[in-house]
């Protein structure tokens, strides 16, 4: 007997993106928050010790659980190097085109010698609507943006677009208090929108793909 094999999507537990909010096919939601970083190298003992303080509080503040996600991208410098080629045919100064030509081979030699990682830095905000509600709503079909999907519509229903809402309002608030809260150690948060969503998840689900971009000239 042959074994009916899954599609690839059947493994991936998104069920779709919307306005910057990751819909998990569980029927719970994500915003996705890019952190910057601090380097505690630089500062002194009791800053460092200030920066952990904060931290601490933070962390201990929450009363929903949270996640902290670290990527390590290998850094694309073709963007750069194009910049700097048009900047090499705009230059009239001889003495400046050799100065920009000597840097872009100076650059290229670094990269191609040592593997530059660029840090991506991503806190995951989730959020679970309640499960009385969900369960009422995909048994009368008005829910099947969280739930099943009804085959009679496909458009979502105005019980579905106002559950819609009410959790990205939740979301809101708890991004919110993510962003007040990494404030006081000196970390800036932004949330990602749905292109630069797509463009995340599609690195994470093809690995292979994004490294083959980065590796072509």
């Amino acid at each position: 007997m042959a074994v009916k094999s899954k599609a690839a999507q059947d493994f991936v537990p998104i069920k779709e993106i919307r306005d910057g909010v990751v819909i998990l096919k569980d029927g719970t939601l994500r915003v996705l928050l890019m952190a910057s970083s601090i380097n505690l190298a630089l500062k002194s003992e009791d800053e460092q010790v200030a920066v952990l303080s904060q931290f601490q509080s933070f962390l201990n503040s929450l009363e929903f659980s949270t996640q902290i996600f670290i990527q390590s991208r290998r850094l694309d410098v073709r963007p750069y190097l194009k910049i700097l080629e048009e900047r090499l045919h705009e230059e009239l100064n001889e003495l400046l085109k050799i100065q920009i030509h000597e840097y872009m081979g100076f650059i290229e030699k670094i990269t191609q010698s040592s593997n530059i990682m660029n840090k991506l830095f991503i806190v995951v905000v989730p959020y679970a609507p309640p499960k009385s509600v969900t369960n009422t709503e995909q048994t009368s079909g008005v829910f099947s943006l969280f739930g099943k999907k009804e085959v009679k519509s496909t458009a979502p229903s105005q019980s579905a677009v106002e559950a819609f809402e009410e959790a990205r309002s939740q979301l809101e608030q708890r991004v919110g208090i993510i962003k007040q809260g990494l404030a006081r150690t000196g970390v800036r948060v932004v949330p990602l929108g749905t292109e630069e969503l797509t463009e995340l998840y599609y690195r994470l689900f093809n690995p292979g793909e994004a490294e083959k971009s980065v590796g072509v000239k």
